[in-house]
């Protein structure tokens, strides 16, 4: 019953999709590609497939995931943060391997733009570029994307719907001595025709300095199999789009990835 329902769905919405490209090309509209592809994305975005999970399931699924997460943050001096330290010669804050991020000073003068025209402050540079990436599989017919409910030590309640990889380069080299992140393979070594798009964004300007992310959306086979951890899901664009409505509920990292479909 619930095969037949799906596949009257995906009948519907091939239908409408029909529909609307009709109209768009009375209205003198040029059909093409990119058009057809972003008719498919409206479609996603304002649909909910019959087998598509409650929006309450999937909260329900976040607060459990944080109820379960068991770190704990707390705020102490400088000086008892083990591992870092002022390098003497720059007075940089940074990791005693040299790796992940510096805190550093900056002027900043002829800031006509600005509030103020001139003035000094710490900012954090990273060299090395991180990645963020998001996996997505076509299954039953639709795209879904894979999210995982991830800790960040400043986040509000812990945990927050994040990218599949979320990741620098001593991330992804374990500088920090830890596991390396779940499924970075499919962003460190794609499979030929598998990365939808690939692009570089730079993140806040006002708190780091130079910082450049690789935002990356990669597709999988629609008949490969994935181990998929407690901690992840598959959620419709949908899901996604609906749940941006929620605070402090789907990051910001999530938002930039799924922002130029």
């Amino acid at each position: 019953m619930q095969e037949k329902t799906l596949k009257a769905h995906e009948l519907a919405h091939e239908g409408v999709k029909r529909k609307l490209l009709a109209v768009l090309k009375e209205e003198g509209y040029e059909l093409n590609e990119d058009l057809a592809d972003r008719v498919e994305h409206f479609l996603s975005c304002v649909v909910r497939r019959p087998d598509t999970n409650a929006i309450a399931e999937v909260l329900e699924w976040l607060g459990a995931q944080r109820r379960q997460c068991k770190m704990q943050v707390e705020t102490i001096p400088m000086q008892d943060v083990e591992q870092w330290a002022v390098d003497p010669s720059t007075g940089a804050t940074r990791h005693e391997t040299g790796e992940f991020f510096e805190v550093i000073g900056i002027r900043v003068s002829q800031g006509d733009q600005r509030e103020q025209t001139e003035w000094c402050q710490p900012i954090i540079y990273q060299r090395e570029m991180g990645i963020l990436g998001i996996l997505c599989q076509r299954i039953n017919g639709e795209c879904r994307y894979l999210l995982q409910a991830k800790a960040e030590p400043g986040n509000l309640y812990k945990l927050q719907i994040s990218p599949t990889l979320q990741a620098t380069v001593s991330n992804l080299k374990r500088a920090h001595g830890g596991r390396k992140p779940i499924f970075a393979e499919y962003f460190e070594n794609p499979r030929p025709g598998s990365v939808i798009y690939a692009t570089y964004q730079t993140e806040d300007g006002g708190r780091l300095y130079l910082k450049t992310n690789l935002n990356m959306l990669v597709e999988v086979d629609p008949d490969e199999a994935l181990e998929i951890p407690d901690n992840f899901r598959w959620l419709s664009m949908y899901e996604i789009k609906q749940l941006l409505k929620y605070e402090n509920t789907v990051n910001l990292h999530v938002r930039s990835i799924i922002s130029p479909l």
